[in-house]
Protein backbone atom coordinates (compact mmCIF):
# COMPACT_ATOMS: atom_id res chain seq x y z
CA UNK A 1 0.00 0.00 0.00
CA UNK A 2 1.28 3.47 -0.92
CA UNK A 3 0.56 6.92 -0.64
CA UNK A 4 -0.78 8.49 -3.97
CA UNK A 5 -0.15 12.06 -3.78
CA UNK A 6 1.29 15.20 -2.09
CA UNK A 7 3.98 15.58 -0.09
CA UNK A 8 4.18 11.64 1.46
CA UNK A 9 4.02 10.59 -2.44
CA UNK A 10 5.11 7.26 -3.17
CA UNK A 11 5.92 6.41 0.27
CA UNK A 12 4.85 2.78 1.27
CA UNK A 13 2.75 2.29 3.90
CA UNK A 14 2.59 -1.25 6.25
CA UNK A 15 -0.92 -2.84 6.32
CA UNK A 16 -2.41 -5.34 8.82
CA UNK A 17 -2.40 -9.40 7.40
CA UNK A 18 -5.97 -11.20 6.92
CA UNK A 19 -8.78 -9.48 7.51
CA UNK A 20 -7.77 -7.61 10.36
CA UNK A 21 -8.21 -3.84 8.28
CA UNK A 22 -9.56 -3.67 4.82
CA UNK A 23 -7.25 -1.24 2.85
CA UNK A 24 -8.92 0.67 -0.01
CA UNK A 25 -7.58 0.22 -3.61
CA UNK A 26 -5.30 2.17 -5.02
CA UNK A 27 -7.60 3.48 -7.83
CA UNK A 28 -10.59 3.80 -5.69
CA UNK A 29 -8.72 6.10 -3.38
CA UNK A 30 -7.54 8.04 -5.99
CA UNK A 31 -10.64 8.82 -7.56
CA UNK A 32 -12.08 9.44 -3.94
CA UNK A 33 -9.44 12.32 -3.40
CA UNK A 34 -9.37 13.64 -6.14
CA UNK A 35 -13.20 14.90 -5.61
CA UNK A 36 -12.73 15.75 -1.99
CA UNK A 37 -9.23 17.21 -1.55
CA UNK A 38 -10.50 20.74 -1.49
CA UNK A 39 -12.35 20.06 1.97
CA UNK A 40 -9.18 18.38 3.08
CA UNK A 41 -7.13 21.40 2.77
CA UNK A 42 -6.10 23.11 6.32
CA UNK A 43 -8.71 21.35 8.04
CA UNK A 44 -8.60 18.46 11.19
CA UNK A 45 -9.44 15.38 9.89
CA UNK A 46 -10.62 12.00 12.07
CA UNK A 47 -10.18 8.55 10.34
CA UNK A 48 -11.93 6.41 12.50
CA UNK A 49 -12.00 2.19 12.11
CA UNK A 50 -8.14 3.71 10.41
CA UNK A 51 -6.70 0.44 10.67
CA UNK A 52 -3.22 1.56 10.03
CA UNK A 53 -3.88 4.81 8.94
CA UNK A 54 -3.41 4.72 4.72
CA UNK A 55 -6.76 7.04 4.68
CA UNK A 56 -5.71 9.42 6.90
CA UNK A 57 -2.24 9.58 6.28
CA UNK A 58 -2.91 10.25 2.33
CA UNK A 59 -5.90 13.11 3.49
CA UNK A 60 -2.16 14.44 5.99
CA UNK A 61 -0.05 13.98 2.56
CA UNK A 62 -2.79 15.94 0.53
CA UNK A 63 -2.74 18.82 2.95
CA UNK A 64 -4.76 18.32 6.10
CA UNK A 65 -3.64 20.05 9.14
CA UNK A 66 -3.70 17.24 11.26
CA UNK A 67 -5.60 14.04 11.34
CA UNK A 68 -6.56 12.01 14.42
CA UNK A 69 -6.94 7.73 14.17
CA UNK A 70 -9.52 5.73 16.43
CA UNK A 71 -9.01 2.40 15.82
CA UNK A 72 -9.23 -0.41 18.69
CA UNK A 73 -7.09 -3.68 16.95
CA UNK A 74 -4.26 -3.67 18.93
CA UNK A 75 -1.84 -5.23 15.45
CA UNK A 76 -3.39 -2.45 13.39
CA UNK A 77 -2.53 0.16 16.12
CA UNK A 78 1.10 -1.20 16.30
CA UNK A 79 1.80 -0.79 12.33
CA UNK A 80 -0.24 2.90 12.27
CA UNK A 81 2.76 4.12 14.61
CA UNK A 82 5.18 2.86 12.42
CA UNK A 83 3.91 4.21 9.64
CA UNK A 84 3.60 7.54 11.95
CA UNK A 85 6.89 7.23 12.60
CA UNK A 86 8.12 6.26 9.32
CA UNK A 87 6.75 9.42 7.52
CA UNK A 88 8.09 12.00 11.04
CA UNK A 89 4.51 13.52 10.75
CA UNK A 90 3.91 12.72 15.00
CA UNK A 91 2.96 16.31 15.96
CA UNK A 92 0.11 16.43 12.69
CA UNK A 93 -1.30 12.88 13.94
CA UNK A 94 -2.94 11.67 16.82
CA UNK A 95 -4.03 8.03 17.47
CA UNK A 96 -6.14 7.04 19.59
CA UNK A 97 -6.78 3.58 20.37
CA UNK A 98 -10.22 3.01 21.93
CA UNK A 99 -13.70 1.67 20.53
CA UNK A 100 -15.35 4.16 18.76
CA UNK A 101 -18.82 2.93 20.46
CA UNK A 102 -17.65 4.53 23.70
CA UNK A 103 -15.77 7.15 22.07
CA UNK A 104 -17.02 10.75 22.34
CA UNK A 105 -14.79 11.80 19.59
CA UNK A 106 -13.77 15.19 21.71
CA UNK A 107 -9.92 13.95 22.16
CA UNK A 108 -8.47 15.38 25.38
CA UNK A 109 -4.92 15.99 27.06
CA UNK A 110 -2.35 18.17 26.10
CA UNK A 111 -1.11 15.89 23.00
CA UNK A 112 -4.49 16.45 21.75
CA UNK A 113 -4.84 20.34 21.86
CA UNK A 114 -6.00 21.75 18.18
CA UNK A 115 -6.79 18.38 17.03
CA UNK A 116 -10.75 18.58 16.63
CA UNK A 117 -13.64 20.26 15.99
CA UNK A 118 -13.30 17.80 12.23
CA UNK A 119 -13.06 19.30 8.85
CA UNK A 120 -14.10 16.25 7.35
CA UNK A 121 -14.36 12.22 8.99
CA UNK A 122 -13.55 8.92 7.17
CA UNK A 123 -15.56 6.32 8.83
CA UNK A 124 -15.30 2.75 7.43
CA UNK A 125 -16.11 0.13 9.60
CA UNK A 126 -16.52 -3.13 9.14
CA UNK A 127 -18.68 -4.33 6.29
CA UNK A 128 -20.90 -7.01 8.56
CA UNK A 129 -22.19 -4.07 10.32
CA UNK A 130 -23.50 -1.81 7.89
CA UNK A 131 -26.47 -3.37 7.05
CA UNK A 132 -27.52 -2.83 11.72
CA UNK A 133 -26.86 1.04 10.30
CA UNK A 134 -30.43 2.18 11.28
CA UNK A 135 -32.01 4.23 14.36
CA UNK A 136 -30.59 3.02 17.86
CA UNK A 137 -27.89 1.10 16.50
CA UNK A 138 -24.49 1.72 17.79
CA UNK A 139 -23.15 3.36 14.55
CA UNK A 140 -26.13 5.40 13.75
CA UNK A 141 -25.28 6.90 17.43
CA UNK A 142 -21.42 6.87 16.78
CA UNK A 143 -22.85 9.08 13.71
CA UNK A 144 -25.23 11.46 15.76
CA UNK A 145 -22.26 12.35 18.16
CA UNK A 146 -20.07 12.53 15.01
CA UNK A 147 -22.78 15.76 14.24
CA UNK A 148 -22.13 17.33 17.17
CA UNK A 149 -20.83 20.94 16.69
CA UNK A 150 -17.98 20.42 19.32
CA UNK A 151 -16.72 17.43 16.92
CA UNK A 152 -17.40 18.70 13.92
CA UNK A 153 -17.66 22.23 12.08
CA UNK A 154 -21.01 23.49 10.36
CA UNK A 155 -21.13 21.71 6.91
CA UNK A 156 -18.24 19.43 7.55
CA UNK A 157 -17.93 16.27 5.11
CA UNK A 158 -18.19 12.87 5.96
CA UNK A 159 -17.06 10.13 3.80
CA UNK A 160 -18.64 6.40 4.86
CA UNK A 161 -17.81 3.07 2.58
CA UNK A 162 -20.03 0.54 2.31
CA UNK A 163 -20.60 -3.19 0.22
CA UNK A 164 -22.38 -1.97 -3.00
CA UNK A 165 -26.24 -2.18 -2.42
CA UNK A 166 -26.52 -2.67 0.49
CA UNK A 167 -29.16 -0.46 2.02
CA UNK A 168 -28.88 2.17 5.76
CA UNK A 169 -29.93 4.95 7.09
CA UNK A 170 -28.15 8.05 8.26
CA UNK A 171 -29.26 9.85 11.07
CA UNK A 172 -30.33 13.31 9.49
CA UNK A 173 -27.64 15.46 10.69
CA UNK A 174 -25.30 14.13 7.63
CA UNK A 175 -27.01 14.50 3.81
CA UNK A 176 -25.73 12.42 0.83
CA UNK A 177 -23.83 14.89 -1.30
CA UNK A 178 -23.16 11.84 -3.64
CA UNK A 179 -21.96 8.56 -4.05
CA UNK A 180 -18.85 7.32 -5.74
CA UNK A 181 -19.59 3.17 -6.75
CA UNK A 182 -16.38 1.11 -7.77
CA UNK A 183 -14.88 -2.05 -7.08
CA UNK A 184 -18.21 -3.92 -5.20
CA UNK A 185 -18.06 -1.48 -2.65
CA UNK A 186 -20.03 1.84 -2.91
CA UNK A 187 -18.54 5.43 -0.87
CA UNK A 188 -20.86 8.08 0.15
CA UNK A 189 -19.97 11.90 0.51
CA UNK A 190 -22.25 13.60 3.19
CA UNK A 191 -22.22 17.03 4.22
CA UNK A 192 -23.26 17.93 7.73
CA UNK A 193 -26.73 20.15 7.60
CA UNK A 194 -27.57 20.43 11.57
CA UNK A 195 -25.58 20.16 14.70
CA UNK A 196 -26.93 17.06 16.96
CA UNK A 197 -28.42 17.60 19.91
CA UNK A 198 -27.17 17.15 23.35
CA UNK A 199 -28.80 14.16 24.55
CA UNK A 200 -27.50 11.82 22.24
CA UNK A 201 -23.76 12.61 24.62
CA UNK A 202 -22.83 9.33 26.48
CA UNK A 203 -20.70 8.70 29.19
CA UNK A 204 -17.18 7.92 27.65
CA UNK A 205 -14.80 9.73 29.66
CA UNK A 206 -12.83 6.50 29.99
CA UNK A 207 -12.26 6.74 26.20
CA UNK A 208 -11.48 10.54 26.14
CA UNK A 209 -8.81 10.10 28.58
CA UNK A 210 -7.26 6.92 26.37
CA UNK A 211 -6.34 10.25 24.09
CA UNK A 212 -4.24 11.63 26.51
CA UNK A 213 -1.72 8.99 26.61
CA UNK A 214 -0.78 9.21 23.19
Amino acid sequence: MRIIAGKFRRRTLLTSPGETTRPILDRVKESLFENIEKRLIGGNVADIFAGTGTIGLEALSRGASRVTFIEKDRIAVQLLRENVAALKCEAETLIWPTDVFRCSFRPKGKNAVGFSPFQAIFFDPPYKMIPSLAPGSPLYLALTRLARDDVSLPGATLVLRAPERVKYELPPQWSVDWKLEMANMQIDICRKVSAAPQAEEIDADAAEEAASSD
